[in-house]
């Protein structure tokens, strides 16, 4: 499988500058070779670089490699657009945004990533150092921060393109790596239910809850102080929140990995599989108050939900889906289904049998039992691989983003 270790580079401000140059070049090349392959009707990677490999490399001084590249990134921006119209996220044909998705070439931002490849990127692991190429020359000895983990499956594993990031000022190298899998439990002996929320992020069938209370609130104050901010709109409150951009986002992700991991941590210990709701599609579905949209959208369960999906495939854990339906009105003891066993949103209390437990606990019980049931009618393991490294280059018009390809880093 798959996996993307995420190291941050270290450099000096005279390679800062160098990288810097590298990826505003390649990025206005990308947008030139968008506009010609929209005008010529060349959006194959063989079509467009007749058109457009020579001029890209003596206009803005890229390698050879470098200008395949950046080719190949417009050829697959063009391929993700019409891949996302055909599958009408975009809207329907005629529609205003579909319109406004096919009228115009893709643009690139300056800062958008940038793929390097094995000619132009070398590793050197053990001094944590990097040589790469850019429009100024070869770049050596660009220093990296990494963990002792992330340095190993680099040595074992690294294998493909790396991307070159640059978020907040600060610069990070994406590493594809292809790590084994271990083999599947066909046979658990067990499902370890998963009840995921806002209050509590995730009940285990075995009682265990990971509340989230403290979350909500940091989420709050957050909230609450960069509205003061935009409020106030002047030089330093728009430093100040462009120094907090993402924090919220980091903190739920490293959350998130830390529960992911106990949870199949635990899985695997006990031989059993995983079972989780299928909540594809929850956002929609739901309707609530103003006061609890911004708890909501900002509920990270699709996160959460790959982050233990992929840790599982890659130790062998078998995940099930379930349909998520009254599982939080059903009685795990009796069956019962009644709205009104659902006394709060902290008890739930059986009108038939009179069995009282926490929500989610017994949420997580039914969860539990359901997997069970699709186990033995011949249900197999859904765990899905992680995301597929995507380029978060393409400007406001790509719907596929950076989050997408990081959600299986290591960087947790």
């Amino acid at each position: 499988m798959k996996l993307v270790v995420q190291v941050k580079l270290l450099p000096t401000p005279v390679q800062a500058s160098a990288l810097e140059a590298t990826q505003r070049a390649c990025n206005e090349a990308a947008t030139w070779a968008s506009q010609v392959a929209f005008d010529q009707e060349a959006k194959s990677n063989f079509a467009l670089r007749k058109l457009t490999y020579s001029e890209a490399k003596m206009r803005w001084g890229l390698g050879a490699q470098a200008a395949q590249h950046v080719i190949k990134k417009t050829c697959d921006a063009y391929t993700t657009l019409k891949a996302n119209l055909k599958a009408g996220n975009l809207g329907r044909a005629g529609s205003k945004r579909y319109r406004r998705a096919v009228e115009k070439p893709i643009v690139f931002r300056l800062e958008g990533a940038q793929p390097f490849d094995d000619r132009m990127l070398s590793w050197q692991i053990a001094e944590r150092r990097v040589s790469i190429w850019t429009v100024e020359g070869r770049v050596k000895g660009v220093a990296f921060a990494a963990s002792l983990e992330q340095l190993a499956v680099l040595e074992l594993y690294r294998k493909g393109e790396s991307d070159l990031v640059r978020r907040d000022g600060m610069w990070f190298l994406l590493a594809t790596c292809e790590v084994p899998e271990a083999p599947l439990n066909a046979e658990p002996v067990d499902f370890l239910g998963i009840d995921l929320g806002i209050v509590n992020i995730a009940t285990t069938s075995d009682g265990a809850i990971m509340a989230g209370r403290d979350l909500n609130r940091i989420r709050v104050r957050e909230r609450k102080l960069r509205t003061k901010l935009q409020k106030k709109n002047t030089p330093s409150a728009k430093r100040r929140l462009k120094k907090r951009r993402r924090k919220e986002a980091r903190r739920a992700r490293d959350i998130n990995h830390k529960i992911a991991k106990h949870v199949v941590a635990e899985a695997e210990r006990t031989g059993r599989g995983i079972a989780l709701e299928d909540l594809t599609g929850i956002r929609e579905r739901v309707r609530l108050r103003k006061p609890q949209r911004a708890t909501h959208s900002s509920w990270s369960f699709a996160q959460l939900g790959q982050f233990i999906a992929y840790k599982a495939r890659r130790v062998g854990v078998p995940v099930v889906y379930v349909d998520p339906a009254y599982t939080s009105r059903t009685c795990a003891e009796c069956g019962h289904i009644d709205k009104a066993n659902r006394v709060s949103q902290a008890w739930f209390a059986c009108r038939r049998c009179g069995f009282v437990d926490h929500a989610d606990r017994n949420s997580s019980r039914n969860i539990r039992a359901r997997a069970q049931e699709l186990w033995r009618r011949g249900a197999e393991s859904t765990a899905p691989a992680p995301p597929s490294h995507q380029r978060n280059g393409v400007g406001r018009r790509r719907s596929i983003t950076a989050t997408d390809a990081r959600c299986a880093s290591l960087s947790s």
